[in-house]
């Protein structure tokens, strides 16, 4: 560990504040605390200062000013990592970069369906410039409200809509990152096709921030879907929800947006802890949210899907219960529930959780397997199971209902890791799925990648950033 005297941690403070203004570098306790503690509250860090440039010159002034003092860099979006990847060591040795300051939406070019935003831009904001255009930015996540568009590239965030639009590597055509040594590669370009060498973009599209900082991107944008129609069925098993899936994609192609499975413990959290009115559902084992999005008229798409789930049953599925929303604002109140499962768990308490990926035709014989697995090995574990069920991703997450049994269920965290994971690996799995490593899954990296694929990756690292600066601890 590298000590800073007094004097050199006061010299770059300066050389930052002069760079930045004063204003821009925060280095009281208070005004740095929401940068140094992850989401989930499970990661408590320190850091020298916190600064907020306004640009990407700034971005790479702040850059080469760290690295001239041999600091380490910690790039920070809208600070809502579930893997702690944007939260600083403790050592206190490390500068935060926030690029919130960096919110501009460049600009948006309709014919060319594209929108070209910087890292600081609020998802959600970036939906609402895309649809006055009369466009869709497809990237939906529950935490869109709050997270930023440069941290969802530097995961890969997928969300709810993955199934017909491709997760955020899919979505993105160009980048502007500031690399380890503080110089700046423009790659701004809304290009579908571009046949030039290495695409150098994906280095950085889900790198953590580890490899360089993305300050801007060029991104995909689609039609305004005119019509939407939204149901939420109670099914038995995750078995008839992939068997459904199926049947739903042969009827109705990529007008099938998102498929959502979600257990009746994850629905049980909601309707406890996040404020009502919920939508009256029946009680069911599993549930799932489908959603059906065209260009054409709301009233028959819905006609299409409740004939649809109609047929269905003359054929067999099981359906215990199905709610077709009639409006949007009954869409949204569907939607809420599925969205408000992370919040629900948050605000019950501390869990062991696990974003896994599967293909498909295993997610049946995963939870099978590893409820059974988990719960002979803790008994009274409660399993609270939700995701994109249409893409392969689960969110997998255990803790105890009893707040003194649940602090000794976490210190099991490796036992139950060994469990998920690799019940995961043995299915042809991925232990992260959109989340990314961070500093949570960084020695279960080691464990399920091969020994060819981390060389491959310590080498791109060494040789963008040979200081090993750039968000250390992180990944690798």
């Amino acid at each position: 560990m590298i000590v800073r005297t007094g004097g050199a941690v006061h010299d770059l403070i300066a050389t930052l504040s002069n760079l930045l203004g004063a204003d821009h570098v925060s280095t009281e306790a208070d005004s740095m605390a929401a940068c140094l503690t992850d989401w989930r509250g499970r990661y408590h860090g320190a850091a020298l200062c916190v600064v907020r440039p306004a640009n990407t010159a700034e971005v790479a002034a702040a850059v080469r000013a760290c690295v001239e003092a041999g600091v380490a860099i910690v790039p920070q979006g809208g600070n809502t990592s579930l893997c702690g990847a944007a939260t600083p060591a403790p050592d206190g040795n490390s500068v935060v970069i926030s690029l919130s300051r960096l919110s501009r939406v460049r600009a948006v070019d309709a014919a060319n369906n594209t929108i070209t935003v910087e890292a600081g831009c609020v998802l959600q904001t970036l939906q609402e410039e895309a649809a006055k255009a009369g466009r869709l930015f497809p990237l939906s996540l529950a935490a869109e409200g709050s997270c930023q568009i440069g941290g969802n590239l530097s995961t890969n965030a997928g969300g709810v809509q993955v199934l017909r639009y491709g997760n955020s590597r899919e979505l993105t055509l160009g980048l502007e990152v500031v690399l380890p040594n503080g110089e700046i590669w423009d790659g701004l370009r809304g290009l579908r096709k571009d046949n030039t060498g290495y695409d150098l973009k994906h280095l950085f599209i889900g790198a953590e921030g580890t490899l360089g900082i993305i300050t801007a991107a060029v991104l995909k944008l689609y039609p305004l879907p005119q019509a939407v129609a939204t149901a939420w069925l109670a099914l038995a098993s995750p078995a008839q929800a992939v068997h459904l899936l199926g049947e739903l994609q042969a009827s109705f192609g990529s007008s099938l947006t998102a498929c959502e499975l979600v257990s009746e413990q994850a629905l049980a959290l909601v309707r406890k802890h996040v404020p009502g009115p919920h939508p009256m559902l029946s009680a069911s084992p599993w549930h799932l949210l489908i959603e059906l999005s065209t260009g054409g008229d709301d009233a028959a798409l819905r006609e299409a899907l409740a004939s649809f789930l109609a047929e269905a049953l003359d054929r067999g599925t099981t359906i215990g219960d199905a709610v077709l929303a009639q409006s949007g604002e009954q869409a949204r109140r569907l939607w809420a529930l599925r969205e408000n499962i992370g919040e629900a768990q948050k605000r019950e308490g501390v869990s062991i959780k696990h974003d896994v990926s599967l293909p498909i035709s295993r997610i049946p014989e995963f939870v099978q397997r590893a409820d059974r697995a988990l719960s002979l090995a803790f008994p009274g574990i409660r399993i609270v199971t939700f995701g994109h069920i249409g893409d392969g991703n689960l969110h997998y997450n255990q803790s105890k209902s009893l707040a003194g049994e649940n602090a000794a269920f976490l210190a099991a965290q490796g036992e139950v890791n060994r469990v998920v994971h690799d019940l995961v690996h043995e299915l042809g799995g991925s232990i992260s799925a959109e989340h990314g490593i961070g500093q949570l899954k960084r020695g279960e990296l080691l464990r399920y990648k091969s020994p060819v694929e981390l060389d491959l990756m310590r080498a791109i690292k060494r040789t963008l950033d040979p200081k090993g600066l750039m968000n250390p601890g992180k990944v690798l």
